[in-house]
């Protein structure tokens, strides 16, 4: 039944338990192996393709039900969404966590093993990956206090009874990096007397204690259930959070990485079509550290590309996002970045840190506020506080009062520029179709994060969609035929090269190659709300023979001459060179 599991893979999972567990490594092991052999994993697995990856994918993240219709399972509403809507501009859909929870739209998971009843079932989830490849999230951190893991451990009940770390009120935390406001211990009552648990995130998100094998092995189990319901990409959710070790920062810690390397090799024995993708909202440094020596994380999300894209077109300047993309280094052809503008939380600015100053960031945070959005903080280790997230809709946060047309021109620019760079984009829900602020239901919750969380009905969607007085459905169906179109260019292959040309502060020019490096693409973005006059772009040789270019995002060819081109306010090319074409 595990005649295909090697040696090799073997000692290496030892390995990895050595490291986290010590002397209890081959007893694990052994454990492992049997728990494997239980599943029969391994024998009917798909044949892994020659590349994880090509231009043809895009990632969706959305809720599992954000869209729905009276009477009907919303995973079956969204499946319909997406397979009338989206078949060849999406080819993966990442249905944020969907099982039971109790509070932060679902990462309080109370049980990974069910689906939330509100969404749907199992076979929902199994028929919308019969279109689409599937993400799941892997929440590793924290569990819900109204789980069952939690119930127990407050009876003192095994296993669960040492799922969660328990600590001393005393205790030092002054080190521990934290990225909310609210107290590292929660009090909390057992059956044996007060007691105080760690919390990161909040009182009802309860940290899980990693340095007991019990729980790595309750996870091993859930993570087969997940790849046997369909899962192709594993998103781990916070996951530089996860060891814990006292007088330490608490954060991306040996052991964490570890803990993704282990992973990752166990998904290469059972599933190795598998992605292993890391959630790591710090700055980029810390965040690339992910990737190990290409031993760790398949992708990364790149959180420095959202705030310095918007840094960029707020300001009308490309200086910082050309500087940072000039010198960005990419792992070999088996990782890549997940290339995003906006997801189901806010804008993060950890991963500009260090490449704008605090007075920069402060200034857009600004600029979000004074287009209806919130500002979330953190406390830092002297008791300070700094800006954490900004919470906005990505297209509100790039509004221009009075004028709906410029801006959703600006808002496709900063999106052409995340579909541009090398990697594979994701796009979430409210991006896709240019939601505004959802400020009645930030009012409801009094949550930050629900202005870019808003759920529709169907019919509403669709009347939305439609109505020709609303830049939302202009929005959507030019969104939807740029992503079409990008696919059926392998100059935008993941692992294709890529090139930065510095022309200027008003513009960013992405050169992108296919993987033999006979396709190109010049990628270009007038980054402010003036007409610009494009010369001789990207100053290349290739650029400067050809006489002709086709933009694949407008569909027209035209010559450049010596005059140049004109680039209306917000407007960007794909260009190809017309023999390439």
């Amino acid at each position: 039944m595990i005649k295909n599991i090697s040696e090799e893979q073997l000692a290496k999972v030892r390995r990895r338990l050595r490291f986290l567990y010590g002397d209890q490594a081959e007893r694990l092991a052994e454990r492992f192996y049997y728990l494997i052999g239980r599943y029969g994993v391994g024998i009917e697995r798909k044949p892994m393709q020659k590349r994880r990856w090509d231009q043809k994918d895009v990632m969706l993240i959305t809720y599992a039900d954000m869209v729905h219709k009276e009477g009907e399972r919303p995973l079956q509403t969204l499946t319909r969404f997406c397979s009338d809507q989206l078949k060849g501009a999406v080819s993966t859909v990442h249905i944020l966590p969907f099982y039971p929870w109790s509070s932060d739209d679902g990462f309080s998971v109370i049980d990974y093993r069910e689906v939330e009843q509100e969404y749907g079932k199992w076979e929902d989830v199994e028929a919308l990956g019969k279109d689409f490849n599937l993400a799941f999230d892997l929440v590793l951190n924290h569990c819900s206090s109204k789980s069952e893991w939690f119930r127990d451990f407050l009876m003192g009940i095994a296993p669960a009874k040492h799922y969660f770390l328990e600590m001393d009120p005393k205790t030092d935390t002054s080190k521990v990096f934290r990225p909310r406001t609210t107290p590292v211990l929660t009090k909390t009552q057992t059956k044996e007397g007060e007691a105080y648990v760690w919390t990161t995130f909040s009182a009802d998100q309860v940290d899980l204690n990693w340095q007991n094998p019990d729980l790595l092995f309750e996870f091993l189990d859930i993570l087969f259930l997940y790849i046997s319901k369909g899962a192709r990409i594993l998103r781990l959710d916070a996951v530089a959070f996860c060891w814990k070790e006292q007088d330490t920062s608490c954060i991306h810690l040996p052991q964490t990485h570890e803990l993704v390397k282990l992973i990752r090799d166990v998904c290469e024995i059972v599933a190795p079509e598998v992605i292993i993708l890391t959630e790591t909202n710090v700055p980029h440094p810390e965040n690339i550290s992910y990737f190990g020596k290409s031993d760790e994380a398949h992708m990364v999300y790149n959180f420095t590309l959202p705030p310095l894209t918007l840094h960029a077109l707020l300001t009308g300047s490309g200086k910082y996002l050309t500087q940072w993309a000039e010198k960005l280094e990419y792992p070999d052809d088996s990782c890549t970045f997940l290339n995003f503008t906006a997801s189901h939380d806010g804008i993060g600015v950890g991963g500009a840190r260090g490449i704008l100053s605090e007075q920069e960031i402060d200034t857009m945070a600004k600029a979000v506020e004074d287009n209806g959005g919130q500002v979330s903080r953190k406390t830092n280790a002297d008791g300070t506080e700094s800006i954490y997230e900004m919470n906005i809709t990505y297209s509100s946060a790039l509004m221009i009062e009075g004028d709906p047309a410029l801006s959703s021109d600006r808002f496709l620019c900063s999106q052409g520029i995340a579909l541009a760079m090398r990697g594979v984009p994701a796009v979430y829900f409210h991006s896709l179709i240019g939601t505004p602020n959802y400020t009645d239901g930030v009012k409801e919750t009094g949550r930050a994060r629900t202005i870019n969380r808003r759920k529709y009905e169907e019919g509403e969607l669709f009347r939305v969609l439609s109505n020709p007085n609303n830049t939302q459905g202009g929005t959507f169906r030019k969104y939807v035929q740029l992503l079409r179109r990008r696919a059926n260019n392998p100059a935008f292959n993941p692992d294709g090269s890529q090139f930065i040309h510095d022309i200027g502060e008003h513009f960013f020019v992405i050169e992108r190659r296919s993987l033999l490096g006979n396709q190109r693409i010049y990628c270009i973005f007038n980054l402010t709300a003036k007409e610009q006059i494009l010369k001789n772009p990207a100053n290349n040789e290739v650029l400067q023979k050809a006489k002709k270019f086709y933009d694949i995002v407008s569909g027209k060819t035209f010559s450049s001459g010596k005059k140049g081109v004109k680039m209306a306010p917000y407007q960007f090319f794909w260009l190809v060179p017309r023999e390439e074409s």
